[in-house]
């Protein structure tokens, strides 16, 4: 799955685009960015709860395609810049991490 098909998805608001032709290789899901760091796959899209510069950090070393905040948080100006800079997509949505995941799965399985 290309990662245009997770910006496409109408429960989410995209606050940076990155580079919409990466392929996704899975959706992962963690609030612990500890764990993130050296369990997020590269190139997966990783649902998470924590917006903060040290959320993009753990993204930027784990190579991940795009941050997907789930409950409606977002990042502060300075960080999405920053997102920019490293061609991370970040999108929110309001959804809870579980049902996102979900429907970015199921978006991947069509």
């Amino acid at each position: 799955m290309k990662l245009q098909t997770v910006l496409e998805l109408p429960e989410c608001k995209v606050l940076v685009k990155g580079n919409p032709d990466r392929e996704i290789s899975k959706v992962f899901c963690c609030d612990l960015l500890s764990i993130a760091m050296g369990k997020a796959p590269a190139g997966s899209v990783w649902v998470t709860v924590m917006g903060n510069k040290n959320t993009l950090a753990v993204a930027t070393l784990a190579d991940v395609a795009c941050i997907v905040l789930a409950e409606g948080i977002s990042l502060d100006e300075g960080t999405l810049e920053k997102a920019e800079e490293e061609g991370i997509s970040i999108l929110t949505t309001e959804l809870p991490i579980f049902d996102i995941a979900l429907e970015i799965y199921e978006a991947s399985e069509t």
